[in-house]
């Protein structure tokens, strides 16, 4: 795992020095701690039409010896910079070997060196994998670059006349002299929406994010970003393999079968590592079950992770305990009480952009808990969106059965008049989430489901915004970002074109984001056996009822892997890795809350109603309503403003460095 950062131009006056090459992966030291180096040719040769600069950070994890990057070719014409791991290295190189290439380390990222002299941009198909990459063709001229299938690896990139500039993390582009920082009011809009910046946009006005299974080729000045994988949720989907041309007839149990082998393959190839590492355990089924296979394979106890925290509603522990009690797992637990004002100038500094789901918070403990033992954890993360875990799936099943109800009927459920009943304070009560479903039924199933899980709402954004921020919008609508996963499955039942539309969306800008960003700020890597895109392909075929069946979500993963599942986590419901964000804004983050979001510079920005926001804070700190995940966005808007907008220099490191 490792952090890179490069730049191509076209002249002189464009080109990026070496000092500043430098500064740029300076800056990534936490995603690469072990060494770091740089690949330098400027505009020199007569031969030579671009100027080129690739640097790297690196953690040591395959081949400690001899993994030193930027790494070339035999005759140093193709030089590359990468992120991540790649799992079927060993199983490539045979073949590879056979065609005339000769390895001079074990590194996996060789083999991807040898891939594109073989196959050109063609060479990701081949990848099983986590990973971001950019490799510089000194013969063609041209700069490739990739991103694995699912997001889990970052890439960042900038296109200005004549230049392209790229890096893992936005912090590292603002290193570059004169790199502009103007604000985006669209993703501030859409922000506000996910709790995150959608790709391919960033917060930043003309920097970008390469979406997930996309590659790109920098030539002639132009950049063409293509897609070359997407999940085949669509009937006739070409696949990696052909193991599923025939699956339209399987039985449940042939579909247990192949799951158990492929996600089992996928724990082993995970496991490959020359530094020590375990496993994240929740005690939540997904987590249990990637420990129980690690356990199976392994001769001796797998190392498993968990944090506990003193309020209960919050702590998975004695689940967890449970789990590994059963896998027989050296097992290691912390309970750490969260503190929001000492973490989270940290964690605005590493996630680059205003990300505001608060479970990066006890994510960050965990990763920091974890690294103190091992340098690689596996990870659940993926159960949910690809076997349909989370409870909002039950609305959308309970959404899709209402489609079909005759018109005078839905226009009695859906009627406002439901909007009137009382409504509990608490953020998660019953009342409140059916008050929440009632509401978005007489919608189009899109923007119902938009609703749902909107952060703000259109309509309370609309109250919010100052009049001024919303002609500057200029119509930007967020849920386009929603809309456009939506169409691509569009023939599938609607269940399941919601899973495909959050592993679209939500799992790479909002869990995998997080993961990474917190991991990696304690140098850790973080694997994930689910994201293995044959597993990723066999989800995707599976039909919903193996499922999702009444109120249960993940019923196949359940009744496939029970051997390894302590009988209470089978049937548990689903838990949020959570802190008690409601609290900490009545309590200990009241004096914060008010001094951020209603200090006269905060409330003058120009993008809110300051009555508006006076409101959401009076509302909630005196108990009248829970806008905790909303004061939450607010306030992190507000200080990645103080922090990355407001200083004349970009910060270089992180608060407390």
């Amino acid at each position: 795992m490792c952090g890179i950062a490069g730049s191509v131009w076209a002249s002189s006056s464009l080109s990026i020095k070496k000092s500043t090459l430098n500064q740029m992966i300076d800056v990534l030291e936490h995603r690469g701690p072990d060494d770091q180096g740089i690949y330098y040719s400027p505009l020199s040769s007569e031969n030579s039409k671009l100027g080129v600069g690739l640097g790297h950070r690196r953690l040591s994890i395959i081949d400690l010896g001899s993994g030193h990057q930027p790494l070339a070719n035999e005759d140093e014409t193709i030089w590359i910079a990468f992120n991540g791991e790649i799992y079927n290295y060993k199983e490539l190189r045979p073949q590879l070997e056979s065609q005339g290439h000769r390895f001079r380390t074990s590194s996996d990222t060789e083999t991807i060196v040898h891939l594109y002299e073989q196959y050109g941009v063609d060479c990701v198909k081949y990848l099983r994998g986590m990973f971001a990459f950019a490799i510089w063709d000194e013969k063609k001229q041209r700069l490739f670059v990739a991103r694995d299938r699912m997001g889990q690896k970052p890439f960042v990139y900038r296109l200005d006349e004549g230049r392209f500039s790229f890096a893992s993390e936005l912090k590292a582009l603002l290193q570059i002299p004169n790199a502009p920082r103007n604000l985006s009011l669209s993703a501030i809009d859409n922000y506000l929406t996910y709790q995150y910046v959608p790709h391919p946009d960033s917060i930043l006005e003309g920097y970008s994010k390469l979406p997930p299974g996309h590659c790109a080729l920098y030539e002639n000045g132009q950049l063409k970003v293509s897609q070359y994988w997407s999940p085949p949720f669509e009937p006739g989907s070409s696949f990696s393999d052909s193991g599923l041309d025939h699956s339209d007839s399987w039985t449940e149990k042939q579909w247990q079968d192949e799951l158990r082998e492929r996600l089992t393959e996928a724990v082993r190839l995970r496991m490959r590592s020359d530094v020590p590492l375990g496993a994240f355990l929740s005690g939540g089924v997904d987590s249990t079950i990637i420990s129980g296979i690690m356990q199976k394979l392994s001769s001796q106890p797998v190392h498993t992770f968990s944090i506990g925290f003193p309020i209960k509603q919050f702590d998975e522990t004695s689940y967890a305990r449970e789990a590994a009690s059963l896998l027989k797992t050296n097992h290691h637990e912390q309970i750490v009480k969260p503190e929001a004002l000492e973490i989270l100038p940290r964690l605005i500094w590493h996630y680059d952009e205003p990300f505001s789901d608060s479970s990066a918070i006890p994510t960050m403990y965990l990763s920091d808990m974890t690294r103190k033992h091992v340098t690689v954890s596996l990870s659940g993360d993926g159960g949910d969106e690809l076997f349909a875990g989370y409870d909002r799936y039950k609305a959308v099943k309970i959404g899709t059965k209402f489609d079909k109800l005759p018109g005078f009927l839905r226009s009695i459920i859906a009627s406002k008049i439901w909007q009137k009943m009382p409504s509990s304070v608490q953020q998660k009560s019953l009342r409140r989430k059916v008050k929440r479903l009632l509401s978005a039924l007489g919608k189009p199933p899109e923007e119902r489901y938009l609703t749902w899980i909107a952060i703000f709402d259109e309509s309370r954004k609309q109250s919010m915004y100052h009049p001024d921020f919303v002609k500057k919008l200029n119509q930007n609508s967020s849920i386009d970002f929603l809309n456009s996963a939506y169409q691509a499955c569009p023939s599938r039942d609607f269940v399941s074109r919601t899973t495909c539309t959050d592993m679209l969306t939500y799992l790479p800008c909002d869990i995998l984001t997080k993961v990474d960003i917190a991991s990696m700020s304690s140098s850790l890597e973080c694997r994930s056996p689910f994201l293995d895109h044959h597993v990723v392909e066999l989800a995707a075929r599976m039909p919903m009822k193996f499922k999702l069946q009444g109120k249960f979500g993940k019923k196949i993963l359940v009744d496939t892997f029970r051997d390894i599942l302590p009988p209470s986590i089978q049937t548990r419901p689903k838990m949020g890795f959570g802190v008690p964000l409601d609290h900490w804004f009545r309590d200990e983050l009241k004096p914060l809350l008010h001094d951020t979001l209603l200090d006269s510079n905060s409330l003058n920005r120009g993008y809110f109603n300051p009555d508006e926001i006076r409101k959401l804070v009076q509302e909630h700190t005196s108990g009248a309503w829970d806008h905790s995940y909303r004061l939450w966005s607010l306030l992190v808007l507000e200080m990645w403003q103080k922090t990355f907008l407001d200083p004349a220099v970009v910060p270089s490191k992180r608060p407390g460095f």
